[in-house]
């Protein structure tokens, strides 16, 4: 099972780029920038990994993020991520990131995304992983803000493919940037949220019909409501789900009581990706063989995962019939389709 995991081909839809910005890289670039950090060493660091609700991860992930400063600093945090990927087959990424966060401090936001494009297209080249770029507006944060940051976009909407929403849930829920979304849907964007992590399945229902979202980020919680749970199956709404972030942040106890495999067996869309992976202890691979190990999951349960990420990503019809190829070759006589 652990060489079927590592060799099956997979899609990640759900990883922040900043949230894989490990100690070590985090260290070298804040003395590169001359940026004091409140830790004398990464062990200091991997010790505050210790979370007990997602405000307080993202008190530490804002922080580490201040050493982010010109563009060489997104191309390497992007590209030791798609390193990391290409060694556990990722075959297409679709990655989160959070402009506000150094528009704040004074990064220009063309810095941002011309770092992270550059890796992307020397990853597409050199690590043959395709790739996809959503930016997220910080709900925590304005909607004159997000509409702001909308703006600076779309000078660059060739290059990013759909907007998502971030940060933390409580208190802010997705109505809220109803008039943002409309904006970005006129402009080509399409749409994602975050809904239903520590949010309750109203949230869930806000990203559907008011930011009229194709993919839902998390929504662990739509079991709460059954309604929810038959609409979800029945358009066929994915969930980019974050099992080893969930139990991280308290989401569930433990990976025992994540309720990924009960999704899974409702009929829903379900898919597995990492989130924050340098925070959370893991990358995709270790994340779809913690849920595994958990629900003695069995070789059809993990390709079921990773067909859905393919059929959830947005790719166009032929690279995704491309991916679902290649997954099901390498399947075959193993799974029960």
């Amino acid at each position: 099972m652990e060489t079927f995991i590592h060799r099956i081909p997979k899609a990640e839809l759900h990883i922040h780029i900043e949230g894989s910005l490990e100690p070590e890289l985090m260290f070298e670039l804040a003395r590169k920038n001359g940026i004091r950090l409140p830790y004398k060493s990464v062990n200091d660091i991997r010790k505050a990994y210790k979370f007990k609700d997602l405000q307080s991860f993202l008190n530490l992930y804002y922080q580490g993020s201040q050493v982010l400063v010109d563009e060489d600093d997104f191309y390497r945090i992007t590209w030791n991520y798609l390193q990391k990927a290409a060694e556990q087959n990722v075959r297409h990424a679709e990655i989160f990131f959070d402009p506000q966060t150094h528009t704040a401090r004074g990064v220009k936001f063309e810095t941002v995304v011309q770092g992270l494009h550059r890796a992307l297209k020397d990853a597409e080249r050199h690590l043959e992983v395709s790739f996809r770029l959503i930016m997220c507006f910080l709900r925590d944060l304005s909607v004159a803000d997000a509409m702001e940051t909308l703006e600076a976009a779309l000078p660059f909407k060739d290059w990013i493919i759909a907007v998502g929403l971030d940060s933390a849930e409580k208190g802010n829920p997705p109505q809220k940037f109803k008039q943002v979304f409309d904006r970005a849907r006129q402009n080509g964007f399409k749409a994602v949220a975050h809904a239903g992590e520590e949010g309750p399945p109203e949230y869930i229902w806000q990203a559907l019909n008011v930011l009229k979202v194709e993919r839902l980020d998390h929504g662990v919680r739509c079991m709460e409501d059954t309604e929810l749970v038959k609409y979800l199956a029945q358009n066929k709404v994915a969930l980019t789900v974050c099992p080893l972030s969930n139990v991280k942040l308290r989401v569930f106890e433990s990976m025992d009581q994540h309720n990924l495999k009960q999704l899974l067996d409702a009929g829903l869309c379900v898919t597995v990706n990492s989130d924050d992976p340098a925070y959370f202890g893991g990358y995709i691979e270790e994340n779809f063989s913690a849920v595994q190990q958990a629900h003695k999951m069995d070789f059809t349960d993990i390709y079921r995962l990773c067909r859905n990420a393919f059929n959830a990503a947005f790719l166009n019809p032929a690279e995704k019939l491309k991916f679902l190829d290649e997954l099901e070759e390498f399947a075959s006589g193993l799974v029960v389709p």
